[in-house]
């Protein structure tokens, strides 16, 4: 279903983006906005890894550094018959986790040094198989081709106002032209923050299934929220757009389950979760680190 969800949100913006063109006048404002926004989103795709680590101050482990987190996402990446992504860890006292890269082969897996300090083993087993669960589903990949559509919007919407301010032939005159240029962004800013929030519900349901047991996501989605909320983020808040990666809301405010939230109320990700234990609670053995040693 979240598949589903997510393909009809992208076709509303796809819907969007050409009611927006057309309301302009013609085809030619439309394809030069989208040509010009898909190279953007296009560049940013094939560096979006690497200027993602750079924004979050983020340092590449391995085994040697960081025995402990690399020898369990190397395990869950085995059990979930994918490609293992690099690790990183980002000194900061909030607990949280992304996940980046633009398909399963090239892409990477981040936690901060204070979800390693706050968290039990098995919960962060729980985050780290969430973070796999995006890098299966090629969700940077979904939120890219959202973020074109999105940005050839709001593009669009400023072509309209100017070149085409004062034209009173076109349908509402001025007060439609600035209209257009206020709503559609926000509209396609909406529907890409619920695009986002439906990612999270599927990479949840993959990520108790890749760890096998949905209880510790639960409980790690728990401990997360009410210490991010007490925590600073300074690389999160100085890069807001980075949010929406974050498996919580890593900037300072309230979490909600609303139109303007990138990611679901943290008690309905619980429950949804909590459903899912009677059939995965059992006959699953835990994932183990390899070696011991430090987190970081």
């Amino acid at each position: 279903m979240g598949n589903i969800r997510s393909f009809v949100l992208m076709a509303a913006l796809t819907a969007l983006f050409m009611g927006v063109g057309a309301l302009i006048g013609g085809t030619t404002g439309a394809v030069i906005a989208l040509v010009i926004a898909g190279g953007m989103n296009l560049f940013a795709f094939w560096n979006s890894d690497k200027a993602v680590l750079n924004m979050t101050g983020a340092r590449e482990v391995d085994l040697r550094t960081a025995p402990d987190l690399v020898a369990m996402v190397h395990g869950l990446a085995d059990r979930a018959g994918m490609p293992r992504p690099k690790v990183f860890i980002i000194e900061t006292d909030q607990p949280n986790a992304f996940a980046t890269g633009r398909n399963p082969q090239n892409a990477a897996v981040a936690a901060t040094t204070g979800l390693l300090r706050s968290l039990t083993r098995d919960e962060i087993a729980g985050v780290m198989a969430h973070e796999l669960a995006h890098i299966r589903h090629r969700d940077t990949l979904t939120m890219t081709i959202t973020a074109t559509m999105a940005g050839a919007i709001s593009m669009l919407a400023n072509f309209g106002l100017l070149f085409g301010g004062s034209d009173r032939d076109r349908p509402g005159g001025l007060i439609g032209t600035l209209a257009l240029m206020i709503l559609a962004p926000l509209a396609a800013g909406l529907v890409q923050m619920a695009i986002s929030r439906s990612r999270e519900y599927e990479a949840d349901r993959l990520g108790a299934e890749i760890c096998g047991n949905p209880g510790w996501l639960a409980s790690a989605l728990q401990k997360i929220e009410h210490l991010a909320r007490a925590r600073i983020n300074p690389q999160a808040e100085r890069n807001p757009a980075l949010a929406h990666l974050f498996i919580i809301n890593p900037l300072n405010g309230q979490g909600a389950d609303n139109l303007f939230s990138t990611h679901p109320a943290t008690a309905n990700r619980v429950a949804a979760l909590m459903k899912l234990q009677p059939a995965r609670q059992s006959g699953i053995p835990r994932v183990r680190p390899r070696s011991r040693g430090p987190w970081a």
